[in-house]
């Protein structure tokens, strides 16, 4: 989940601990452009005071108006911002964007308190509202569920943040776990070569020494994890891939040109790897965006990583099918300037 969510639900609970009363408002569904997805939130205390978000401000200030003039509903309700054009750009809503909220008034921090325990300890949870009745119910969630919001009950996913795990720890390396960590993703780097695990500074990050197939079996990747390969070594490549491409990791990839990934495909295919498997391969990793230098084929890659998480098509976004043979030339280029 989003760490911004996090602090919501935790910032609630405490406000909720010192006696005073909050409503919680989550995005049930959108239309068309938002900005904020399903399932983000917004906490806002009797006195006015907010954290969290839902849009860009607009929505957030009508719903203080309404809490100060008000009060608290009295069960959950459901609200819808930017029906109509005038209300679109009343509320700072893009061009045809339509936000649905689930209100939710909170009076004990016991609601919390339970979700809170459970996400502590690193465990995914569905959370189901009923809005008729004000009942909310927990029960273990799965890593392919998503919020969902049918016009009387409210689904929400909370738990651990998306996973990446980087093979490598030079500098691309360092670029790209930075960049996604901002992304809110929990960046595990695996090098066993110690002259470039010795070096690894990357705040926030959590770097392992053990051999690269031994870490992704550990980490029993899932539908919220990507594994991505950056050594150039495919004694350490291969042997990550050939583990991540067997499981539900929802991005698997490989640095280098066009050609050393279709000899890496054959090699994989003496790994019993089948054709579906080493199909799911993204390789050269990235999206084209005339990229040279480490820090832009990292932005490449993070692009490409958000746009498999968000599920959106590669070559739609960017005509990636064909425009991808570029990447040829970032590759040989790090690869000449010995960036691992």
């Amino acid at each position: 989940m989003d760490s911004l969510d996090l602090e919501v639900l935790t910032r609630a609970r405490a406000w909720l601990a010192d006696g005073h009363r909050v409503m919680l408002a989550t995005v049930a569904r959108t239309w068309g452009s938002s900005p904020r997805p399903p399932g983000a939130l917004l906490a806002l205390r009797d006195d006015g005071r907010a954290v969290g978000s839902v849009s860009g401000g607009c929505i957030e200030d009508d719903l203080m108006h309404r809490l100060r003039h008000e009060g608290l509903p009295a069960q959950p309700q459901a609200v819808s911002y930017g029906v109509t054009a005038d209300e679109a750009r009343r509320f700072g809503l893009p061009c045809g964007g339509t936000l649905q909220l689930v209100l939710e008034p909170l009076h004990s921090p016991a609601p919390l308190d339970e979700l809170l325990a459970r996400l502590s300890r690193g465990e995914l949870v569905t959370r189901r509202l009923d809005l008729a009745s004000g009942r909310a119910t927990m029960s273990a969630g799965h890593a392919d569920q998503g919020p969902h919001f049918d016009g009387s009950t409210l689904i929400s996913v909370f738990g651990p943040r998306y996973r990446l795990l980087l093979i490598g720890a030079g500098q691309l390396s360092a670029s790209l776990a930075r960049i996604a960590a901002t992304l809110d993703f929990a960046v595990t780097v695996c090098d066993p070569r110690e002259e470039y695990s010795d070096e690894w500074s990357v705040p926030g990050t959590t770097l392992t020494r053990d051999m690269p197939d031994d870490v992704v079996m550990a980490m029993k990747p899932d539908a919220r994890t990507a594994v991505i390969a950056l050594t150039h070594d495919p004694k350490l490549d291969d042997l990550a891939l050939m583990e991540a491409l067997k499981s539900p990791a929802f991005y698997v990839a490989a640095l280098g040109s066009r050609h050393n990934n279709d000899v890496r495909r054959e090699r994989l295919r003496e790994f019993d790897l089948n054709d579906a498997q080493i199909e799911r391969l993204h390789g050269p990793a990235g999206l084209y965006i005339g990229s040279r230098t480490p820090a832009e084929i990292a932005v490449s890659i993070a692009a490409e990583l958000v746009a498999m998480k968000n599920g959106a098509a590669a070559d739609t976004l960017l005509n990636v099918r064909d425009a991808k043979l570029a990447l040829d030339i970032a590759a040989d280029t790090l690869s000449s300037c010995a960036v691992k």
